[in-house]
């Protein structure tokens, strides 16, 4: 079984960054996807950036040039620098993994969600 922790998550000003991190517990043979997503209460659950295997990170148009998503693959973590965060930033972000933790099956997990406010 594998659990995903999110930290880094908090209130911040206009304009200041955070890192969140993703860190993942359990057995893992090999990743597919490391992705970020974010949730405003009442709305759909939004792809913000993500690793797929093999290929380079990519983000939301609404995020680029702002967030970047990295990873270390040795302790199955992930990380989303936020930089020149905006109100419209404000959100629960979550992390989701696509792992094969058994060699056969590969299986889903999102972590709890971190919440993350920005201020005007």
């Amino acid at each position: 079984q594998v659990q995903l922790v999110e930290s880094g998550g908090g209130l911040v000003q206009a304009g200041g960054s955070l890192r969140l991190s993703c860190a993942a517990s359990g057995r893992i043979f090999s990743s597919r996807a490391m992705n970020w997503y974010r949730q405003v209460l009442g709305k759909q659950r939004d792809l913000v950036a993500g690793i797929m295997s093999g290929d380079s990170p990519n983000d939301a148009d609404s995020v680029q040039g702002r967030f970047t998503i990295s990873r270390d693959n040795a302790k199955n973590t992930t990380f989303l620098q936020m930089n020149s965060l905006k109100p419209e930033d404000t959100a629960v972000y979550y992390c989701f993994y696509i792992v094969n933790t058994d060699g056969m099956r590969w299986r889903t997990y999102w972590g709890q969600g971190t919440q993350v406010t920005v201020s005007s």
